[in-house]
């Protein structure tokens, strides 16, 4: 029995979490986000769970042509779009469809030689300040994309909500009007809703939505929504289990001291693995189905955890870090941190299974 540390994916919570999404969107299309090796929960089987979305979308060309070298055919939109021309003839070639969101990719439209055209998608900054062309800009743009001879098609124009995850913050319909007032005279086909705009605000759903982190059954809210279900699952083995005697230190820099004699376990996980070092003293663990508060500091390969209401746990014996039963939500709040940070550290000795 190895007792590496492992994560497990369930491809049917992905179907119930797609599922979700269409219950709150109904009638929009569903552009399943898959981007960063699917959140850490590995693209090629989140990508064949998800065939049920209308397109895919990923961040970077080259996350578009691996998936499509590996026999994946369904629509597959590039958010970043291309970056030289090499890209942009790669992308062409493979028919990925490319976001526009700035003039310079247009220059490499302009001054390419493809051998098919490229479908592409506007998008517009409505007050993230990261990728997008200016509001003003949009109509123009516009105009000028659908002459290009290099593109096949505008399929659309997007923008990206900033703050969709406060719900009593107005700036989500700031942005709504000011996307609006830029591109609905267009015609288009409009997309604006990440997994906060779909679960919070209707008035964000448009014509396609565009799902993350609620694919993958975590909340993009501070708490936990009910109805999705978790799709990672971290799992690891206690390696060690001794008593340590009252007064004694656990740990790096003496941070907890037992208050008895007392069972402590050791697990084989650690922050190498993907366990967030500034987890604190108290954060649940399961040992054997039962909650155990971890002790001391996480170390690379290793953390500590108070056996006290379980002193008949050995070594070998199961320890969920997060997933079903214990919130990765929860994990993600005590480190201070989010959900799409633990999902996306997972470490490269970790192991992996596709249950189902």
């Amino acid at each position: 029995m190895s007792l590496s540390p492992w994560i497990e994916i369930d491809p049917r919570a992905l179907k119930h979490n797609l599922g979700v999404v269409r219950r709150h969107a109904p009638g929009t299309k569903v552009m399943a986000v898959i981007k960063a090796n699917a959140y850490g929960h590995g693209v090629l089987p989140v990508a064949q769970a998800l065939s049920g979305a209308d397109s895919l979308a990923v961040a970077r060309v080259d996350e578009g042509l691996a998936l499509r070298a590996a026999g994946v055919d369904k629509p597959l939109l590039v958010l970043a779009g291309a970056h030289d021309a090499e890209e942009l003839k790669a992308a062409a070639a493979a028919g990925l469809e490319l976001v526009v969101h700035h003039v310079f990719q247009i220059a490499l439209l302009k001054e390419a030689s493809l051998a098919a055209p490229v479908a592409v998608w506007l998008k517009v900054d409505t007050g993230m300040n990261r990728l997008g062309v200016a509001p003003a800009e949009a109509t123009g743009l516009l105009q000028e994309l659908k002459e290009l001879a290099s593109v096949a098609a505008v399929r659309g124009c997007l923008t990206h909500l900033a703050n969709a995850d406060d719900l009593g913050d107005d700036f989500t319909r700031v942005q709504l009007r000011r996307f609006h007032d830029a591109v609905a005279h267009a015609g288009l086909p409009l997309s604006m809703a990440n997994s906060a705009g779909i679960l919070g605000w209707p008035e964000s759903h448009g014509d396609w939505v565009r799902p993350g982190i609620m694919l993958y059954g975590a909340s993009p809210f501070a708490a936990p929504v009910e109805e999705l279900e978790p799709v990672m699952s971290f799992h690891a083995r206690l390696v060690s289990v001794k008593t340590v005697r009252a007064g004694e230190a656990v740990g790096y820099g003496a941070s907890w001291t037992a208050p008895e004699d007392m069972p402590l376990g050791v697990v084989a996980a650690g922050y190498a693995d993907g366990y967030p070092r500034e987890i604190p003293s108290g954060t649940p663990v399961l040992v054997n189905g039962r909650i155990l508060p971890l002790v001391g500091r996480v170390s690379m390969d290793t953390l500590m955890v108070d056996l006290r209401e379980q002193p008949q746990a050995r070594p070998g014996d199961p320890v969920l870090l997060w997933g079903r039963g214990l919130p990765v939500e929860t994990i993600a709040a005590a480190a201070g941190t989010i959900p799409y940070t633990l999902f996306c550290s997972i470490g490269g000795r970790v192991g992996r299974k596709v249950t189902g």
